[in-house]
């Protein structure tokens, strides 16, 4: 059965999918209660920099024909889009360009759409209220069915300071109070990768932004330079059921490999259906069956530390060498990603970040 409060967003950075991988990917997850799917990989220029110009035809309909599919397997299928710090002179000529974005938007099927201030300034005079502003003038041009927003400052991790400029004070609080409350916004968390969530963090974030948050889970992402070099393959663990009712749903960044991205998106699944019975570690080797088969799952759920601990730069040449060679025979989609992480075909540099 479909449940519309879990998703897949495609977040992150490096190699995006193909369609195909896609098309896959969402009919999969379907198939196990997984009820929207977000578009918003950051190789997709067109979202993001260079979001003023259309995506090329032969991208566009690829983009529509995918809304389609997602819509006959009863998902609902949405884009994410980051019109880049487009709050610092949100005047005629932006506004023409974003209503121009938001009609090619909609032509594209577009049911759900994410506006993304993720990674951009945010130490500028009244943040909360030009963000808000913004929002709602999109709310009264678009027509998706579902308006979600990502805030400049969308976890409490100090780096977003770091990187991005100190948050206003009260950020959350006068952008919730700004905000109409139909609108959804995203979090991460205590922190960008949170290691656990719990039901006291989200109450207190609910009560900053007026509404229950939408989890933008980054896990099982992969896409930093320092975490490209592991696979995220384990099942869930610090998001306990309860945390059903203090969200508005539950949006998983999977990892830069699709198959290998479903593993541990059926043990959220079964974490949210098992509750307190819910085996972290029984649930991935189930996962792993389900995605891999048998043969192949066995060897994942043997070597998951030497793939996810110690990663592709500690098992050295000659670690690399045994464990492509348990692999790169067999017939499989999920082998042959393994085999092509070891060989470093994901590696995201710090240019992948600088220049997305």
């Amino acid at each position: 059965m479909i449940d519309p409060r879990l998703g897949l967003i495609e977040g992150y950075y490096g190699r995006p999918w193909s369609w195909a991988e896609r098309a896959e990917t969402a009919a999969f997850l379907a198939g196990h209660g997984f009820g929207f799917y977000l578009y918003a990989p950051k190789a997709d220029p067109f979202l993001r920099r260079r979001w003023r110009e259309p995506h090329p035809p032969e991208q566009g309909q690829a983009i529509a024909d995918f809304a389609r599919a997602c819509d006959g397997m009863g998902v609902a299928f949405g884009v994410g889009l980051s019109p880049f710090e487009i709050y610092r002179a949100f005047g005629d000529e932006a506004k023409v360009a974003l209503a121009e974005k938001l009609a090619r938007l909609d032509d594209l099927g577009v049911r759900h759409l994410a506006i993304l201030f993720d990674d951009m300034r945010g130490d500028i005079p009244d943040l909360a209220r030009k963000q808000a502003d913004i929002l709602h003038w999109v709310g009264e041009r678009s027509a998706a069915e579902r308006l979600i927003v990502c805030p400049t400052y969308y976890s409490d991790d100090a780096a977003l300071d770091l990187y991005f400029g100190a948050r206003p004070a009260r950020y959350l609080e006068d952008f919730g109070a700004a905000l109409d409350p139909a609108i959804d916004v995203f979090w991460t968390g205590p922190e960008v990768c949170s290691r656990e969530l719990s039901a006291g963090h989200l109450d207190r974030v609910a009560g900053q932004l007026g509404r229950k948050p939408l989890l933008w889970d980054n896990y099982p992402v992969n896409d930093g330079p320092r975490m490209s070099p592991f696979l995220h393959l384990r099942g869930f663990t610090g998001r306990p059921a309860a945390l059903a009712g203090r969200t508005a749903g539950h949006a998983i960044n999977p990892a830069l490999q699709p198959v290998l991205s479903r593993i541990p998106a059926l043990t959220l699944v079964e974490s949210y259906r098992e509750g307190e019975a819910y085996d972290y570690g029984l649930a991935f080797a189930r996962a792993a069956e389900a995605v891999l088969g048998p043969d192949l799952a066995l060897d994942v759920v043997r070597r998951v530390s030497a793939m996810q601990d110690t990663g592709r730069d500690g098992l050295g040449e000659s670690g690399r060498a045994r464990l492509r060679a348990r692999v790169a025979d067999i017939d499989h989609p999920g082998a042959r990603e393994i085999v092509a992480w070891l060989d470093g075909d994901w590696t995201v540099s710090r240019a992948d970040f600088e220049g997305a």
